[in-house]
């Protein structure tokens, strides 16, 4: 009977191992067409050194919220035709017939327009992460608008060609303050070639209304009155080139000599809070260079030019990270300033150092906003540390900070020297000690040669 059973079984497991699993047809077809199909929302061509524009990725968007997304003028095909920047689209038309007015002494027409930017289509699509749903008419027709309507901003601006009589986008003050803001947003951007090759058909001959300087100039310029850097400094990127303007900007912060070694430093580790350095006598002082990034370690200070924390800076160094988070060949400047930020400062007491340094200047928020903002900058990025542009800096000032010599003498003075009153203290309590010693003294003396 049990023989009988067992095989009973093995009939059962060999007819179980024998059974052919049914495949849905229409699943399988579905597969196949998934398999087919290339990605859009992050395309092939986003992992090329040519892409430049991208789609901010959703972690930093849950962190910096709607920093990414511009407010009332859309540039590039990523945000075009949304409902709440149809106001800015329609004088885009506006400034794009101005300027064909004025071109009608060259005999150029918007057709020249549209030829000059055709060449490049191609190369043109290649710079966005994103694959372009516009057909080759509209994201032309939509490079030509959008590319025109910086053009003529700049040069209206920058006092090339004068704005019409009441016209609103100069008359009414809060847009000009979101113009600044939405030209350097890394979903909103253009390539920078496309401006050139516009700015270029558009220049008048000498002496005539539209010439002038060149549109790195004029683009330095429009930007300088949120900035407010010297005329030298724009002087010497009269002939800046970038990949879009937000690329622009930010490589013209970049200063010489602080460029990403080639030579790694091993073991590079990020570095205390202002807090902890103060404690083992590192010093900050306001250093003298033109950009923010050029900092210096030297004799136990840091020297960290100065930085104004607004509005614009805000959203600019947010966009600047998350460029240089999506863009592989991309250098780290502004990722590795911001972590450097987020290790000196963790409450708003370390923002109201710096502000008293004259390190930050505060026209962002309250100090405790400042420190908020600061530590989500940092938040949820990536880079080399062995390799960025302050990684000696990060091994000089940590060598620094745990020298033991160095460690006590500055914890010393930061207890008993660092205010008035600790001084006063700790003066008062080596006197009482001084005192004392002499007390026990003349006490041991007197009992040795009693007197008489």
């Amino acid at each position: 009977m049990s023989s009988n059973l067992g095989e009973e079984e093995e009939a059962h497991e060999d007819h179980q191992s024998i059974q052919i699993w049914q495949v849905n047809r229409e699943r399988l077809a579905l597969m196949q067409e998934k398999i087919s199909i290339s990605p859009k929302i992050l395309s092939k061509s986003a992992g090329r050194s040519s892409c430049s524009i991208f789609r901010v990725p959703q972690s930093l968007i849950d962190i910096n919220g709607t920093s990414y997304r511009p407010h009332i003028v859309s540039i590039g095909p990523y945000h075009h035709g949304e409902n709440q920047l149809e106001m800015i689209q329609e004088h885009k038309w506006r400034f794009l017939s101005s300027l064909l007015k004025r071109m009608q002494n060259k005999g150029l027409g918007l057709e020249d327009f549209l030829k000059a930017v055709q060449p490049f289509e191609i190369k043109a699509r290649d710079c966005y992460s994103q694959v372009i749903k516009f057909n080759s008419d509209e994201f032309i027709e939509m490079l030509v608008l959008d590319g025109c309507f910086i053009i003529e901003l700049f040069r209206k601006f920058g006092g090339i060609v004068p704005f019409e009589a009441d016209d609103p986008l100069i008359n009414m003050s809060w847009i000009y303050p979101f113009f600044l803001r939405d030209l350097i947003r890394l979903e909103n951007q253009i390539p920078f070639f496309i401006l050139q090759s516009l700015f270029e058909l558009t220049l008048l001959p000498s002496g005539e209304a539209d010439s002038g300087p060149s549109l790195a100039t004029l683009t330095l310029n429009f930007f300088n009155n949120a900035l407010q850097r010297p005329n030298e400094v724009i002087a010497k990127y009269s002939n800046h080139q970038g990949k879009h303007l937000l690329d622009f900007l930010r490589s013209s912060f970049i200063p010489p000599g602080h460029h990403e070694p080639k030579n790694t430093y091993p073991q590079t580790r990020v570095i205390q809070c202002i807090s902890n350095l103060r404690r083992a006598g590192i010093s900050l002082r306001p250093g003298k260079e033109d950009s923010f990034l050029a900092i210096k370690f030297r004799w136990g200070v840091i020297e960290m030019p100065r930085i104004t924390l607004d509005d614009f800076m805000s959203s600019f160094l947010i966009n600047c990270v998350a460029y240089e988070q999506c863009h592989g060949a991309c250098s780290k400047h502004m990722t590795t300033y911001a972590t450097l930020l987020d290790c000196l400062i963790n409450t708003a007491k370390d923002v109201q150092f710096l502000s008293d340094r004259g390190i930050i200047e505060n026209y962002y928020g309250t100090d405790a906003e400042i420190a908020r903002f600061i530590n989500n900058l940092g938040k949820d990025v990536s880079f080399d540390i062995d390799s960025c542009y302050l990684s000696k800096l990060f091994n000089e000032v940590n060598e620094h900070y745990n020298s033991n010599w160095h460690v006590t003498w500055a914890s010393f003075k930061y207890t008993y020297f660092n205010t008035p009153w600790s001084f006063i203290s700790a003066l008062a309590a080596f006197i009482l000690l001084v005192l004392t010693i002499l007390q026990t003294f003349y006490t041991i003396l007197s009992y040795v040669h009693p007197s008489g």
